[in-house]
């Protein structure tokens, strides 16, 4: 059983490359009791691309969820500003809490 939560999108925007990209990550439970890491990621409004993770321990998902994290933000990806937290997009698997809207 996965003892937290851990769901994160993020994004990258870049107006003067038509640059418009999420990233999402999510550490989930599967219907046989494995620790699963979700990643989606694809242009902002679309479905996107995902790939999914199993892992025999909830510590070996965290980490790879951490290390992706970390390799994200090296690349210029952020946390969706507070305006657009509302407007969650399509492929996203953020729900309004964990995105911070009320």
């Amino acid at each position: 059983m996965i003892a937290q939560l851990y769901r994160l999108c993020i994004e990258r925007r870049d107006a003067d490359r038509n640059m418009a990209r999420f990233y999402a990550l999510s550490i989930e439970e599967t219907l046989f009791g494995q620790t699963c890491l979700v990643r989606r990621w694809g242009r902002i409004g679309t479905t996107g691309r995902t790939v999914q993770h199993s892992f025999d321990t909830e510590g070996e998902a965290v980490a790879l969820f951490l290390e992706l994290l970390r390799a994200k933000r090296m690349r210029g990806y952020q946390p969706r500003s507070a305006r657009r937290a509302e407007a969650i997009p399509s492929g996203c698997l953020v729900d309004r809490v964990a995105a911070g809207a009320t």
